[in-house]
């Protein structure tokens, strides 16, 4: 039986977060007063997601989503390539090309999970060569977001049940597999697999790392 690599994106692979796609899709609405007004709303609500994210990701990404309630689908898919050349590729960790590399040569499947959106994350993974990865979805009705997102919502312990019933369906072993992340919300899926590593973790994972003597990666 072989083994997959499970990889976190925002903050494992890449620098940036869910919030540097929604302003740069704020700076980018049709005419100048719509982008101004867009782009003050993701200032003035930093403060909130910061602190909703430390205490429920879920709520945090009830909030974060619904900003894109009205935004034209087209427009979203319009602009990803842009979003990818500007924000995300300047944003790859140099060591992330090196840790996916040597998954590879290990034989290992290689897995993105994300809470990040479907159409943010495509053009990330058309470059790093990875063809299965699981993210977010907008909800869209007549082609315009509702701000709502279509289960299953990738958080916590949704990405571990998303990655137990992955692994029985393509007959992986989950004690031969690995999992990445920075992020204390993702202790489920670090808990599920036989090598679980933790990557530029803040102070909670990192003790939490030093705690069950898992490996402490810096891609910088």
């Amino acid at each position: 039986m072989a083994g997959a690599a499970f990889y976190d994106l925002e903050g494992t692979l890449v620098s940036t977060n869910l919030v540097h796609t929604l302003s740069f899709y704020a700076g980018r609405q049709q005419g100048l007063m719509a982008s101004f007004k867009m782009s003050a709303a993701t200032f003035l609500s930093l403060p909130v997601f910061a602190v909703t994210d430390q205490y429920s990701r879920k709520v945090f990404n009830d909030l974060y989503f619904k900003r894109y309630k009205g935004q034209s689908e087209d427009r979203l898919r319009y602009f990803a390539q842009d979003l990818f050349e500007d924000v995300i590729k300047p944003a790859v960790f140099p060591g992330a090309y090196e840790l996916i590399e040597k998954s590879r040569s290990l034989g290992l499947r290689q897995v993105v999970i994300t809470g990040a959106l479907d159409l943010s994350v495509k053009p990330l993974m058309e470059h790093f060569g990875i063809t299965e990865y699981v993210t977010n979805r907008l909800e869209f009705v007549n082609g315009v977001a509702t701000g709502r997102l279509l289960p299953p919502v990738m958080a916590a312990a949704t990405k571990a049940s998303w990655i137990r019933t992955y692994t029985e369906r393509e007959g992986i072993s989950l004690s031969d597999s690995y999992a990445y992340t920075d992020s204390m919300s993702d202790l489920p899926m670090l808990s599920i697999v036989g090598h679980p590593a933790v990557i530029n973790p803040d102070m909670r994972l990192r003790q939490t790392a030093l705690h069950h003597d898992w490996p402490i990666l810096d891609l910088k």
